[in-house]
C-alpha cells in the first residue's frame, strides 16, 4: 500500500482558514476532556508534560488509521463470550465475579474488559480499539485520526483482542493451547490471519503496513512467523527470542536470530497498571528502602529473582512477600509500594511486567534489574530520570544493592519523585467511559503509541517499495534486525 503524507492535504488551504479549523479543534478538545471523569482519567489536572509545545502541529502531523474489517466474534463478541461464563478457575477470578453477578457486561454493544488481573494488564487492545470506535466528533484529542477508505491509510490496526482470546482458551482448556486441534484460540488465530491474507491491502504491502496488538507474551503465538512483517505492539521481546534462538540451528548459542521482532518496525507498550494513581504531596512518608511483592519463583530469566530474593529477604528496610494478583494481594501492594523509597523490578517469565507501570503510579523510585529490558515511549521519556538502573551482576553482589541505594540523598529520591509524577498520565489507558468508547487524554498512552507508530512510516514505507522489486518466486529471508 503506497503511504499518504498526512500533511500534503492541508497544504492548499489558506493560512487563516488553517488557523481556525486548528483553534475549532483544539477547543472541542479541551471541552470534552474537560468532561472525563478525574477518577479515571488522572492526567486531567496533571502537569502537561507530554503535550507538544506545538499542538497545532501535533494535530497537523495525525497518524491516518483504517480498521481492518473483522467480524464483531473476534473483538467485542469475545468479550460477550467471556462474561457468558459462570466463572474464571484461574487465580484473580475474584475480581470479576461482582461484574457476572450483577449481568453489567451483558446485552451491551460495547463490553466491559476483565478486572482479572491477569488479563486487565494486558488490556491495551481493549483501548486502542476503543479510541477508534469513538464517534469521530468525540475524538478530538485522538493523535490516530480513522479512514474508512484502506488507500487514504497510513496503517491498518488489525481489531484482534488476541491477548483475551488466548487467555480464555487458557482459562477454558489449559492444555490444548500449544495444539492446534481443539484449540479454539488458534482457530481464531487462523480466521484473523486468512482473512487480512485475503485482502488487496495485504497483497500490497505483505502486511508490513498491519498493527497487531499482541501484549500477552502467548498472544497469536501459532502464527507469528506469518504476521511478523507487520508493526507488533508488545510490552516487550521477552516471549520472543525463545522463538528465534531455535532458527539458528545450533550455530551459535548465544546469539538470538532477531527476526521476528525489532525496534525499527514494532512498538514497545506499557502494561495496563493494576495500582491506583498516588498524586505527589510533601507530606507522604516512606519508611522502608526497598519493595517488592511477587512471586519468588519463575522460569528462564526470572532465574535471577530467585537469587536476588535470597540476597535480599533479610536485609534490614528490605520487604520481599510472596503474593499473587488478587485482592488481597493488590491491597498489600498499594501499602508497600507507597512506604517504600525503592521498589524491585527484576525480571521473570519476561524481562517486564506491569509491576514496574505499578511503582510509578505508586510515585516508588523503580530499581530496574535487567541487562537486555526494552520499555515504552523511550526517545519520548528518559527513563534515567526516574529510575535506578543496576545491572545483573552487581545485584547479584552480597549487599551491594541496599548499600547503592542508601547512597542516594533525600534530595536525589525526591526529585526522583517529581519526575514520575510528570511521566504517570502517559502511562495511562483508561479514559473513563463506558466500554471505552469516548474522549482519550491527550498525553494517555493511546495517542502515545500512535505517535511511535508515526515514527515507522518511513521505514514501513520503504520496506514496501523494496518488496515491489522482488522478482516473482524469489524467496528472501528473514534478516536481523539490528537494534
Amino acid at each position: 500500500m503506497a503511504l499518504k503524507n498526512t500533511t500534503s492535504s492541508f497544504s492548499s488551504v489558506p493560512t487563516l482558514f488553517l488557523k481556525f479549523i486548528v483553534l475549532c479543534t483544539l477547543s472541542l478538545g479541551l471541552f470534552f476532556l474537560s468532561i472525563t471523569p478525574n477518577h479515571s482519567n488522572p492526567s486531567a489536572s496533571s502537569a502537561q508534560a507530554f503535550v507538544p509545545e506545538n499542538i497545532s502541529q501535533f494535530f497537523l502531523n495525525f497518524i491516518k488509521v483504517y480498521v481492518a474489517d473483522l467480524p464483531r466474534s473476534l473483538n467485542y463478541g469475545l468479550l460477550d463470550k467471556y462474561w457468558s461464563f459462570d466463572a474464571d478457575s484461574r487465580l484473580g477470578s475474584d475480581a470479576d465475579r461482582e461484574i457476572r453477578s450483577t449481568h453489567l457486561a451483558k446485552g451491551r454493544k460495547f463490553p466491559p474488559y476483565p478486572e482479572n488481573p491477569l488479563v486487565k494488564q494486558y488490556s491495551a487492545e481493549y483501548w486502542i480499539l476503543g479510541d477508534l470506535m469513538t464517534p469521530q466528533e468525540l475524538r478530538t484529542g485522538s493523535f490516530a485520526r480513522r479512514v474508512f477508505n484502506v488507500d487514504e491509510a497510513d496503517v491498518i490496526f488489525v481489531p484482534f483482542f488476541s491477548t483475551l482470546s488466548a487467555e480464555m482458551q487458557l482459562g477454558v482448556a489449559k492444555g490444548a493451547f500449544r495444539k492446534k486441534v481443539g484449540n479454539e484460540d488458534y482457530q481464531r488465530q487462523r480466521e484473523v490471519v486468512d482473512f487480512l491474507k485475503s485482502t488487496e491491502a495485504w497483497k500490497r504491502s505483505g502486511g508490513r503496513d498491519h498493527v497487531f496488538a499482541l501484549t500477552d507474551p502467548i498472544a497469536m503465538w501459532h502464527v507469528r512467523d506469518e504476521i511478523a512483517p507487520g508493526v507488533l505492539l508488545v510490552v516487550d521481546f521477552g516471549g520472543w527470542y525463545r522463538l528465534d534462538s531455535k532458527s539458528s540451528n545450533g550455530s551459535s548459542s548465544d546469539m538470538v536470530q532477531h527476526t521476528q521482532v525489532s525496534l525499527l518496525k514494532d512498538v514497545i507498550v506499557p502494561y495496563t497498571h493494576l495500582l491506583p494513581r498516588l498524586r505527589l504531596s510533601g507530606k507522604q512518608s516512606r519508611s522502608t528502602l526497598l519493595y517488592f511483592k511477587g512471586a519468588k519463583h519463575r522460569h528462564r530469566g526470572g532465574l535471577v529473582r530467585e537469587k536476588l530474593w535470597d540476597l535480599l529477604v533479610d536485609e534490614p528496610g528490605v520487604i520481599m512477600e510472596e503474593g499473587f494478583p488478587n485482592a488481597t494481594g493488590r491491597e498489600q501492594s498499594i501499602i508497600g509500594m507507597r512506604i517504600s523509597d525503592f521498589c524491585l523490578h527484576p525480571a521473570g517469565d519476561t524481562p517486564s511486567s506491569c509491576r514496574l507501570f505499578d511503582a510509578i503510579q505508586s510515585l516508588c523510585i523503580p530499581v530496574i534489574v535487567s541487562d537486555n529490558i526494552e520499555l515504552p515511549f523511550e526517545g519520548m521519556v528518559d527513563y534515567s530520570d526516574f529510575s535506578v538502573f543496576v545491572a545483573v551482576s552487581d545485584a547479584l553482589r552480597p549487599r551491594w544493592l541496599v548499600d547503592h541505594l542508601k547512597s542516594y540523598s533525600k534530595e536525589q529520591k525526591d526529585g526522583f519523585r517529581q519526575n514520575i509524577a510528570k511521566v504517570q498520565p502517559i502511562f495511562y489507558y483508561d479514559n473513563g467511559h463506558p466500554g471505552g468508547i469516548g474522549p482519550i487524554p491527550l498525553d494517555g498512552a493511546v495517542n502515545h503509541i500512535w505517535q511511535k507508530v508515526r515514527q515507522k512510516l518511513p521505514m514501513i514505507k520503504e520496506a514496501i517499495v523494496r518488496g515491489k522489486r522482488k522478482p516473482p518466486g524469489v524467496s528472501v529471508p528473514l534478516r536481523c534486525h539490528c537494534t
